[in-house]
């Protein structure tokens, strides 16, 4: 037995729980793991995040923050944030992608995340609960470019090597430089940062958005209100009926009529380039970096999306860069030979 296991047998047995059924989930791209526990009919959620490389005190704090807002995170059933352990309510197995693959509305389910949305967007008023010693780091332009400076340091390199690559680099992220003043057009809020399908559930139990639960929110930043919407409809994982799509963002602009819709299309066009640029340079950086494939399928689904952004006027530049640097037949999947035959769309 590892030493990581003792200290979970410690941590359970601790909390009252060191005798329940466990059942390890699925894992996702982080190096975090989750263990379903049952005790006598009762379930509960372990969270395991190993520090240093991952942290559970955001997600404590960020939870207890929305939940004082009124929204649906999971209940903190026992904490050890020292050593990265979290006991906490199970939501059960109703993603909404599992809802979406069983024949649910997509047009009901949408319609519930995006008034959830509004509902956080009118509940945050920039300020923690009264008391909380938490501080919501700012989705800067620094993290911005960050973020897709992983495009040019993972990806690019594998499309026209790496020598080019560095060489482009600088001229690349002066390139983002000048179109991130479009994202902020609009107010900020608190960004989740992945609002998707995979991270939602249906609490049926529940009424109105309170069955919208909530279950990744640890990376939460104060940022364009745009973003979490762009995520949650322009979504790698899966093809969002556009109709659907339609009705979302129609949705969303009638709940805060003094948004200038033309300022929200372009902010609304700028994150989502920035965060599918930088989800191509994330997914080549798990193949290659972390020996994880699995991700690699969606980056055909993920050009789409970045062509579709880069087709704002706002963005020009920046498109004209990509058709020269990496035409639509090198925009290829890494290390899948099929792809370079059709440039890598489905």
């Amino acid at each position: 037995m590892s030493e990581r296991d003792h200290q979970i047998d410690n941590f359970l047995e601790q909390a009252g729980w060191q005798r329940a059924r466990r059942q390890a989930l699925k894992g996702d791209a982080s190096s975090r793991r989750y263990i379903r526990l049952n005790r006598d009919g009762d379930a509960a959620m372990l969270m395991d995040a190993p520090p240093p490389r991952e942290k559970v005190a955001p997600f404590h704090d960020i939870g207890r923050l929305l939940s004082g807002l009124g929204f649906s995170t999971p209940a903190f059933l026992a904490v050890d944030l020292e050593r990265g352990f979290l006991l906490l309510e199970d939501f059960g197995d109703r993603t909404f992608t599992n809802e979406l693959a069983d024949g649910q509305d997509e047009t009901g389910l949408y319609r519930l995340a995006i008034d959830t949305l509004i509902a956080l967007h009118k509940r945050w008023d920039g300020q923690a609960a009264p008391g909380s010693e938490i501080a919501i780091p700012s989705y800067s332009d620094e993290i911005l470019l960050e973020e897709v400076g992983r495009f040019s340091e993972w990806y690019l390199p594998e499309i026209v090597g790496p020598e080019q690559a560095k060489a482009l680099d600088a001229e690349f992220r002066a390139l983002w430089q000048a179109v991130l003043p479009g994202a902020r057009a609009v107010p900020d809020s608190l960004v989740l940062r992945d609002y998707h399908v995979d991270n939602l559930m249906v609490l049926a139990e529940r009424e109105d958005i309170a069955a919208c639960g909530l279950l990744d929110f640890q990376d939460a930043v104060t940022g364009p209100l745009t973003y979490d919407l762009m995520s949650l409809v322009c979504d790698v994982r899966r093809d969002v009926t556009p109709a659907v799509a339609q009705d979302a963002l129609a949705r969303y602009l009638a709940a805060f009529p003094e948004l200038p819709e033309e300022a929200f299309t372009k902010s609304f066009a700028v994150m989502s380039a920035q965060r599918n640029v930088k989800i191509l340079g994330n997914f080549t950086r798990l193949l290659i970096r972390d020996g994880k494939p699995t991700y690699l399928k969606y980056i055909p689904r993920t050009w789409r999306l970045i062509e579709e952004a880069l087709e704002h006027p706002a963005l020009q530049e920046l498109r004209a860069w990509f058709d020269e640097t990496i035409p639509a037949e090198r925009r290829i999947v890494p290390g899948d030979s099929d792809a370079q035959g059709n440039g890598g769309h489905e």
